[in-house]
């Protein structure tokens, strides 16, 4: 797999706005669709691919698998009519959809805040085996997070959560907003 920016990962990188840290703004400089995972964890370090997910789940990388998905759509929808179209785009959202996914998610934002809070949710989160116990402690890190950073930040995150969780689990977060 060889990840690649996405127009929304140019505009990030020139105008410094979003909501991004150096470690992942390095990682989207290196990603130009030629260097593998292997080699983005070697120049990055062991997580990278982590990375790379988050990166992928929040539109601002695209793999080349994902690319002959997206580029026949444009074509086909000219042609075709909206629905097929529209089912086509909206079946690798639902595919993406994992508890490991959203766990990945919350552990990077978390690593993320330079506050003692978080670093023991991230520990806990990390340490959580059962899928109660991860539920659980990243519902306690969406209540922890508005304490530690702005609003505008905190429905970002929920919204991105919302994305990358199982449509089971949603209701759970759900209220937490």
């Amino acid at each position: 797999m060889q990840p690649r920016k996405t127009d929304l990962a140019r505009t990030a990188l020139q105008a410094h706005r979003a909501p991004l840290d150096m470690r992942q703004r390095r990682l989207l400089i290196l990603c130009d669709g030629q260097r593998s995972i292997a080699e983005l964890t070697a120049l990055l370090g062991q997580d990278a691919a982590a990375m790379v997910i988050q990166l992928i789940q929040g539109g601002y990388l695209v793999t080349a698998a994902d690319a002959p998905a997206s580029t026949p759509v444009a074509p086909v929808a000219m042609t075709a009519p909206l629905a097929p179209s529209v089912t086509a785009a909206s079946a690798p959202v639902e595919r993406r959809r994992s508890l490991v996914a959203a766990r990945i998610y919350v552990l990077g934002i978390l690593e993320m805040q330079r506050h003692p809070n978080a670093a023991a949710l991230f520990r806990d989160l990390q340490q959580a085996r059962a899928e109660g116990e991860v539920l659980r402690v990243m519902q306690s890190a969406l209540q922890v997070l508005p304490a530690l950073t702005s609003e505008g930040y905190c429905q970002r995150v929920r919204q991105r959560l919302m994305e990358a969780l199982p449509v089971e689990h949603c209701s759970a977060f759900a209220a937490i907003a």
